[in-house]
């Protein structure tokens, strides 16, 4: 605690710095690809923390948004960020997506319904998902947003309210399989 006293803002202007150069402009290369390792689907190669490694497209709402491996502010400001801690599309378990609830990017997530489809376009493979739920959730309820490998399950969220501006502590999830 009295390091951050003393140095908060430094470390502050240091987090900012590295998130500046986190973002990396260059998409996986081509010859990343799915393999079966022991009954278990995985990637190959993974994208660096920071890359854009696909898009998604979402034609009920007109979206179409590069995506990110990562999730940093800078990265949400430029697209759709991948949770670390989760799955890649094709690999079978839970993927979590965000992105900011602003006009570019989710702020029509209101207008989705169960049944819309989700597509998913990588260097190493096209996926496509259909919603089956929507919810609104708070900020803690890590529940919401179970990390399991049984079955790939999409999960993309925003803040909410839709119209909020600044820090919301509810987030509205879209779940596709």
């Amino acid at each position: 605690m009295l390091i951050k006293l003393f140095f908060g803002q430094q470390i502050n202007e240091v987090v900012l710095l590295i998130n500046k150069f986190a973002i990396v402009d260059k998409s996986i290369s081509d010859n990343t690809k799915i393999v079966i390792n022991e009954n278990r689907k995985v990637l190959e190669s993974y994208p660096e923390y920071g890359t854009q490694y696909a898009t998604i497209k979402i034609p009920k709402i007109d979206i179409n948004l590069p995506v990110y491996f990562g999730d940093t502010l800078e990265i949400l400001k430029n697209g759709v960020g991948h949770s670390s801690g989760s799955y890649f599309p094709g690999e079978g378990g839970s993927i979590i997506y965000m992105g900011h609830n602003s006009k570019k990017i989710f702020r029509n997530f209101s207008k989705l319904e169960i049944g819309d489809e989700i597509y998913i376009s990588t260097t190493y493979g096209e996926y496509s998902y259909i919603i089956y739920d929507m919810q609104i959730v708070n900020e803690t309820d890590v529940e919401k947003l179970p990390i399991q490998k049984e079955e790939e399950i999409l999960m993309v969220y925003t803040c909410y309210p839709f119209e909020n501006i600044g820090y919301a502590n509810q987030r509205y999830v879209v779940y596709a399989k």
